[in-house]
């Protein structure tokens, strides 16, 4: 671990940092996701959905970004290239033969899901460590996947 401005102690930082990076890992791999549908979406909903999986990528990608320097400001490394983030996200594959607009929907939706799931558990391992503004930051991405997850979900009842 490097020297840090944080006052937690080296082992709650690498402790903060790996489950970061984990995150870090999930969100890279999502962020890729979301663009392939973006990029292959075709049906009735192309007009709607096309750009607000834009607006997913790119306010993902600021998250990203924001989780991978908090991981550097308390002292450890940020890892995230394409071979890490394939050994290493627990987002299953999306299925890159998918056009149809519905099922990029559903696709996005199930995943958006399991990278809420472990900002879950990552936020409540961080509480045991007393990490307000990691934990802030965890949250402040949660509530925002949760209103995109819950906008996917509604866009396929009916």
């Amino acid at each position: 671990m490097y020297r840090s401005p944080s006052p937690l102690s080296e082992q709650a930082r690498a402790a903060i940092s790996a489950a970061l990076n984990e995150r870090l890992a999930d969100g890279l791999d999502l962020h890729s996701q979301i663009k392939v549908a973006h990029w292959n979406i075709k049906g009735p909903q192309f007009a709607a959905l096309h750009p607000l999986f834009e607006t997913f990528a790119v306010s993902l990608a600021n998250h990203n970004d924001s989780i991978a320097e908090r991981a550097v400001t308390l002292g450890a490394k940020a890892y995230g290239t394409a071979r890490h983030v394939a050994k290493t996200s627990r987002l299953p594959d999306y299925p890159q033969e998918t056009s149809k607009d519905l099922e990029h929907v559903r696709l996005l939706a199930e995943r958006i899901e399991a990278y809420l799931t472990g900002l879950h558990e990552s936020r409540k391992a961080v509480e045991q460590h007393q990490d307000t503004d990691t934990v802030d930051l965890f949250t402040g991405i949660i509530t925002e996947f949760e209103k995109h997850a819950w906008f996917l979900r509604a866009s396929l009842e009916g």
